[in-house]
Formats: structure tokens, C-alpha cells, sequence
């Protein structure tokens, strides 16, 4: 402000000085009565170009607090004689609103405070009007108006919070990473910008450069097995670290990474198993393992018989999966050559680092005791009163759970034979190997609905399953994050409507069903749905409980009643699980003191719906299904009817050709036979040439029969026929093609004998057929099966 005002000063004192040199100019003009002279004064006077505005840059202070306007400059015209006929205007960036003049005075105030981080600086263009005409004196010119930085803006870690890592006993001075912060204020004025860093916690192990903001070690034997990960707090303040200076802080976690610095350990100095002198050669005696406190592929170790009997009797392999060493049997043994055989197993690091051979030797040894029995009592289980074993709850089908272990002490070392007590496991979640006593899983465990499980192995002798005895097994499930965290309770929450931003309205809490052994350590967000609310920010407050606080000034529950907030709860593993629990929120009416009057119940989602939209063009679709199906059933009914009309105007002829031959009287199926056995009841036919009633012809048959014995006349067949040609060219509904019919019936004592033309080819009957050529053309075919002369050659 001071600044602002001292330049007013001098271009005030500035202007006020051309102003007088102009005065005395104009003194110097002649008389009107020197015509000739003034008039060539004149013409000099509107040749002179002068400069009507002096100009520099004006300055404001930001952030500025007073409750008067602040002073920035003042314009001046030389045409101003002060009289008050001036008017001072202008315009641009701010004016009017930001930066006003006085119109008479041409002094500039700034209304607004004003901050440099969200603009630097405002171009305005002044101008000098007549009051009276409001026509320009001088032409418009500009400025420009700066904000001058304060330090009002604390350095910021943008990319925090940092993850890094260092190797284990890494020197001093080992870079680890670099943080970086940065400051919003002005860097070419003062020390506002200029950052120096430092450590507030952990500084015990890690140093920061105050100037770079890398971080470096400082121990020289940070070790892994001892603490995997050291969290930092790390410090930038500004103005060069001064006094005043404004600061930033940022967590960086720095993850400690394994080198191979761990020799292999036995846990045991000596392992004891038993075998039987009659186990095969292969047989596994029992499995052994060496632990190493480092990861990865630094665990990964071989293991060695180093004495010489041992190496002779016994083989040892390496479980590429579990880094068991397995003892099996090389050579036969003999118990009663020697009972107990002591192998020195020893365990090697396959990938030793030269670096730290000087922090001892990376190999251990054990001794493995085998006992050969030879006994016929019950086996003895070792060890005798129980034992506990651990299995991870993830662990998979078949997963080695442990091994037991009952020896036979007898003589006859007979073999042991192990299997469960179902009683102790009715849902068969353990098997046994009945050989070698190796528990494996046979389903899959859930630890937060058993954590123990007490089961019973029978041990009994192969040869004499009366010789038996049990042990009891202690199995614990060792916890693995397989439950994600859910919120405590169902969560509702109520919030004025004339609630102030940042108020905290509600705090939750989470549980989890699984237990780490470093305890649980839960992170709050919101759920992606409803990361861009405006209405509710989350705050983790690190303890494993967050609040809930409005980010808006009032709420109004005419316009909505219900919030439903969705909330991400992550668990911190490994693996990291997560749920989403909803807290409802109702804006509630209360009084002056807080207190809830009363709260409406219409809910109301922050998360996405189904848009009007997308539902009126879902009824489109199934509009235009409908219509599709019935347009289809439409158009097969219509192909329906135009075939029906046209199978009904089908006129066409057709030929029916008879070939078969019937089946006698016993096919009642192809024939109705009832028209030959009954042909008293053929129509009759009323012509001049009628001959005898056909309706007396069985009777006609079966008198002459009688009387002539068995001689029939065939004068009556004749008639008989000619009158069914006649009949049948007669009847106006016989169809005009050719028809061919088959008459097979004979009758008991026919006196017509068969039919048949082939039975009548092959006898030697002089009988005479040839009135059949007088029939017509129906029968000349069958006139010629007759004719007593030579038949006719084809095609005549």
C-alpha cells in the first residue's frame, strides 16, 4: 500500500510539472492584435505534438485486509485545469468491479482483495472525457496494475504420500528417493518460494538434503528381519527455513529389501524318526527343514548327508516346494544289527552372497535319529503326550498339515498303520497317510469358523491290528485376510439444514472377522460413485475410524431429504480386501440450540440411475418386438388360407394304377369282400335287351347244380357280364380312365372253377372264349388270353 501510494506521489509531482511548463507556454502566446504574428504562432502551436498522459506501472498488495479501499494510483490529463469539466474513465480487467476511479480526481481504489496466485496482474485502458459533451479529450491509453506477492501460500508435496525402498545394511549415505514441494508464491520476489527440507520423524534412521529433498540413509545396519518398513515424516518450509516461513508436510514409507544376510537354522539340533527293519529301499523315514529369515530366492537351500555310515544307509532330497529335506532309505536296514542310526543332515544356502561372508558361516547342520523297530506292542507315538501343528487357513487340498510319528518297540518291529478317529472329525477335513503319518487337508478350512481342531490318530501294527494305540492332535488355523471389513452397524446419520461446511456430522467405525497378528489397520474413502459429491467429504482420521463432515454451506430438504452415502472400507492385508457400507444421512429441521425437530424419510441416491431416456427407448424396443411377432403370425395365416384354395381348385386327372393282387378271403383288409359273396343285391339294369334277374343267380347256381351234378351253363356268366359293361358305361359318375379291378373270390363248389387266366392257360379246356372279342374294346385283351388261335405278335 505504502509503495502504491509513493508512485501516486511522483506521477502526481510528474504531472503537476508538465502542467506548469504547458502554463508557461501558454503565457508566451502574443496578443490578439499582432495578427500576422499570432497567426503564425498559432500555426506553430497546432504543429507541436504533446503528450497528454504519463504513465507507469501501478502496484497493489495482495491479500490485502483493510476495510477502506485500497489506494493504487491516480491518472492526470495536462488538459485538466481543475475545474471539474474532466471525466475520468476506465476500463478492462477489473474495472468497475475490482479497481474504480473518481471521475473528477482520477484516483484508482481496488474494492476486492486481490490474490497473486490466481492472477499476477490486470490490463485497464484509461480514457479523459468532456463532462458536459462526454466526447474524448485525449485518446485512450493503458495500463497495467500488478499484484505484489506476499507469502501467504505454504509449500505443498503434490505427489505424496511416497513409497520407497533401500537393501538391508545399505552404507550411510545411500540415496533412497526424492520428494519434492512446491509453492504457489511468487519465485522472482523474495524468499517466499525458496523450500528447505527436514526430517520430524524417523530422522533417527533417515536424513533429507535440505535443498534437493533426497533422502539418504543414516545407519549403517538398517536390517530387514529386525523392521521391514520405516515411515517418515519429512518437512518443507518456505522463505528459506526463516522465521515466519510457512511449511508443508508429506509421510514417505520406505520399504527395507531383503539381501541374502541369514545363514540357514535348524530349529531342532536332532530330529527323530522310527522305520521298520522290513521297510523297502525308497521309503521316506521323515522330512526335516531349516529355516532362513531372508525372502525369496535367498531362502532357497540344499541339504547334504556329510557323515559316511549315515550317507551309506539313508538319502536325503530337498522338497523343491516346501524346502523340506526328505529322508528316505538307501540300503535295507537290520535291526538287529543296530537299532539306532544318527545321520548328520546339513542345510547350504544355494545363493551366498560374497558380500557378507564375513558375517559367518551360511550352512547349519542337524542330526537325524533313526530308530529301526522290531516290536510287537502297541506303537508309541512320539511325541507321547500330543502333538500341535500349525496350517495356514488358505492352504490347499492335499496341503501337508504335519506328520505324526508312533513306533512299534517290540522286536518284530512290526509296521504302524495310522488312521483318524472319525468320531474326532466327522466332516473328514483331515487325511492321514496311513504309511508315513502325514496329515494333509481334505477340505477347505475357514479359521473364523474353527480356529482349533482337536482330532484322535490311531496307530496300529500292520500284522495285529489288535495291538493299537491313539494320540491326540492339536491343529491350529493360522489366520490369512480372507474377510473384507465391513461397518459396524447399519449407519444413519441426521444433519441441520442450516449445517456450516466442515461440520463434522458423524464418525464410523469398521470390524473384521479375521485377526493379523500386527492388528488391523483400516483405510476410508468414498466410493468411486460418489468421489464427486459436493455435498460430504470423508475423513480418515487414522485410528481406524473416519467422520463424516458437509462440504456445503446449508442444506434444504423441500428439495431433498435423503442422502444415501456410499463408503469404501479397505482392510491393509495382504491381500487388501474391501466392502462398500451406505450411511444415510437425513436433513432434519432443528432449532437454535442443534437440537432435531423433526426429519422427512424420501430417499435419495448419489449414485446413477436409470435415465428417462434410456427408459423410453427400452419401451421402443419391446414396442417394435411386438409388432414384428405379429406381423410374422399375420403372414402364416394368410399362406394358410391361399393354400387351402388352391388344394380345392386342383381339378386335375389322375391315374390310379391297381397292380397288387389280393390277399383271397383272408384279407379283409385291402378288399370288401362283401360285394362278391352277396350279388343278389346289385342293382338292376332296365333295357329292351334285359335278360334274366340278376338277384336269381345263387339260386340259378344251386339248382342246376343239383340237378345236372355240378355241370354249370357260363351262358349265365356272359349275361352277367355284359350287363355290369353295361351298368358301368351307363353310370355318369364312373371316372373316364381305364380301371382295372380284381374279382378273386370262387366261393365253395364254384361250378366257374377259378378265375385265374393263368389256371385257365394250363388246362386243356376246349371251352370257347371268343364271344369275349363281341364285349367291346374293354375286354380284347382279355379275348386274346382265350383265343384258341396263335396269339397275336406284339404291336399289331
Amino acid at each position: 500500500m505504502a509503495s502504491s501510494g509513493m508512485v501516486g506521489t511522483s506521477f502526481l509531482l510528474l504531472l503537476l510539472g508538465i502542467l506548469h511548463r504547458c502554463s508557461c507556454e501558454g503565457s508566451a502566446t502574443p496578443r490578439t492584435s499582432d495578427k500576422g504574428k499570432a497567426k503564425d504562432e498559432g500555426l506553430m502551436s497546432h504543429e507541436r505534438v504533446k503528450r497528454g498522459w504519463v504513465w507507469n506501472q501501478f502496484f497493489v498488495v495482495e491479500e490485502y485486509t483493510g476495510t477502506e479501499p485500497l489506494y493504487v494510483g491516480k491518472i492526470h490529463s495536462d488538459s485538466d485545469e481543475g475545474d471539474g469539466t474532466i471525466k475520468y474513465t476506465i476500463s478492462g480487467e477489473g474495472a468497475g468491479t475490482i479497481f474504480i476511479i473518481d471521475e473528477i480526481t482520477g484516483d484508482i481504489h481496488a474494492t476486492e482483495r486481490l490474490d497473486r496466485e490466481e492472477k499476477t496482474f490486470y490490463t485497464l485502458r484509461a480514457q479523459a472525457r468532456d463532462r458536459l459533451s462526454d466526447l474524448p479529450l485525449e485518446p485512450e491509453s493503458e495500463f497495467v496494475i500488478k499484484v505484489q506477492d506476499i507469502n501467504d501460500s505454504e509449500p505443498k508435496f503434490l505427489e505424496g504420500p511416497y513409497i520407497g525402498s533401500v537393501a538391508e545394511l545399505s552404507p550411510i549415505g545411500t540415496s533412497v528417493m526424492k520428494v519434492t514441494a512446491s509453492d504457489a508464491d511468487d519465485p522472482t520476489y523474495g524468499s517466499s518460494a525458496r523450500v528447505v527440507y527436514s526430517v520430524l520423524e524417523g530422522e533417527k534412521f533417515f536424513t533429507v538434503d535440505n535443498q534437493t529433498g533426497v533422502i539418504l540413509t543414516a545407519v549403517p545396519d538398517l536390517d530387514r528381519e529386525t523392521q521391514d518398513r520405516y515411515e517418515l515424516v519429512v518437512k518443507a518450509t518456505d522463505m528459506a527455513g526463516q522465521m515466519g516461513g510457512l511449511s508443508g508436510s508429506t509421510t514417505v514409507t520406505i520399504v527395507i529389501t531383503d539381501v541374502n544376510d541369514s545363514p540357514p537354522r535348524f530349529p531342532q539340533k536332532m530330529y527323530q524318526f522310527s522305520v521298520s527293519e522290513g521297510a523297502p529301499v525308497g521309503t521316506p523315514v521323515g522330512r526335516v527343514m531349516a529355516t532362513d529369515a531372508d525372502m525369496g530366492e535367498n531362502t532357497d537351500m540344499s541339504y547334504l548327508i556329510t557323515d559316511e555310515e549315515g550317507g551309506e544307509l539313508f538319502r536325503v532330497t530337498t522338497d523343491g516346494d516346501t524346502q523340506e529335506a526328505i529322508i528316505t532309505i538307501r540300503k535295507p536296514l537290520d535291526f538287529e544289527s543296530k537299532r539306532t542310526h544318527n545321520v548328520v543332515v546339513e542345510a547350504v544356502n544355494k545363493h551366498a552372497d560374497p558380500r557378507f561372508v564375513d558375517l559367518g558361516s551360511f550352512r547349519d547342520q542337524t542330526i537325524v535319529r533313526v530308530t529301526v523297530t522290531d516290536s510287537d506292542e502297541p506303537p508309541v507315538f512320539q511325541p507321547a503326550e500330543g502333538a500341535v501343528m500349525e496350517v495356514q487357513e488358505d492352504a490347499r487340498l492335499g496341503a501337508l498339515v504335519g506328520i505324526v510319528t508312533a513306533m512299534d518297540p517290540d522286536m518284530e518291529n512290526a509296521p504302524v498303520r495310522y488312521s483318524i478317529d472319525r468320531g474326532t472329525d466327522q466332516e473328514k477335513i483331515f487325511n492321514i497317510d496311513a504309511v508315513t503319518g502325514t496329515i494333509t487337508l481334505g477340505k477347505i478350512l475357514d479359521r473364523e469358523t474353527a480356529g482349533w481342531h482337536n482330532i484322535t490318530v490311531a496307530a496300529v501294527e500292520a500284522d495285529n491290528p489288535l495291538m493299537a494305540s491313539q494320540s491326540s492332535v492339536s491343529i491350529r488355523i493360522l489366520d490369512v485376510n480372507d474377510n473384507p471389513p465391513e461397518l459396524a452397524t447399519p449407519y444413519e446419520a441426521s444433519i441441520c439444514e442450516d449445517a456450516k461446511p466442515g461440520q463434522l456430522i458423524h464418525t464410523i467405525s469398521v470390524v473384521d472377522r479375521d485377526e493379523p497378528q500386527s492388528g488391523h489397520r483400516f483405510y476410508f474413502t468414498l466410493a468411486p460413485e460418489a468421489a464427486n459429491n459436493r455435498h460430504f467429504t470423508l475423513w480418515d482420521v487414522k485410528d481406524n475410524t473416519a467422520g463424516i463432515r458437509t462440504q456445503r454451506t446449508g442444506f434444504n430438504r423441500q428439495e431433498q431429504n435423503v442422502y444415501l452415502l456410499p463408503i469404501l472400507v479397505v482392510d491393509s492385508g495382504p491381500p487388501a480386501l474391501s466392502s462398500t457400507g451406505t450411511l444415510t444421512i437425513h436433513v432434519c429441521g432443528c432449532d437454535t440450540e442443534g437440537a432435531i425437530q423433526s426429519c422427512n424419510a424420501t430417499a435419495y441416491a448419489i449414485s446413477a440411475s436409470l435415465s428417462p431416456g434410456a427408459l423410453i427407448a427400452l419401451l421402443v424396443c419391446i414396442l417394435i418386438l411386438i409388432v414384428l411377432v405379429l406381423l410374422i403370425l399375420t403372414l402364416k395365416r394368410h399362406r394358410k388360407g391361399q393354400r387351402m384354395t388352391e388344394d380345392e381348385e386342383d381339378m386335375r386327372d389322375n391315374v390310379i394304377k391297381y397292380n397288387d393282387e389280393g390277399g383271397g378271403e383272408q384279407d379283409t383288409q385291402a378288399y370288401d369282400m362283401s360285394a362278391l359273396r352277396n350279388l343278389y343285391d346289385f342293382p338292376e339294369v332296365k333295357s329292351a335287351e334285359a335278360g334274366p334277374d340278376l338277384r336269381t343267380l345263387p339260386q340259378w347256381i344251386q339248382s342246376h347244380a343239383a340237378g345236372d351234378g355240378g355241370a354249370a351253363d357260363f351262358s349265365l356268366f356272359k349275361g352277367y357280364i355284359r350287363k355290369k359293361v353295361e351298368q358301368a358305361d351307363a353310370d355318369l359318375s364312373v371316372p373316364p380312365y381305364d380301371s382295372f379291378q380284381t374279382y378273386a373270390f370262387e366261393g365253395s363248389s364254384s361250378p366257374a372253377l377259378s378265375l385265374s387266366s393263368i389256371h385257365t392257360l394250363s388246362t386243356t379246356s376246349e371251352q370257347d372264349f371268343s364271344y369275349l372279342s363281341d364285349w367291346g374294346p374293354r375286354f380284347r385283351q382279355l379275348a386274346g388270353f382265350y383265343s384258341l388261335g396263335p396269339p397275336e405278335e406284339e404291336g399289331s
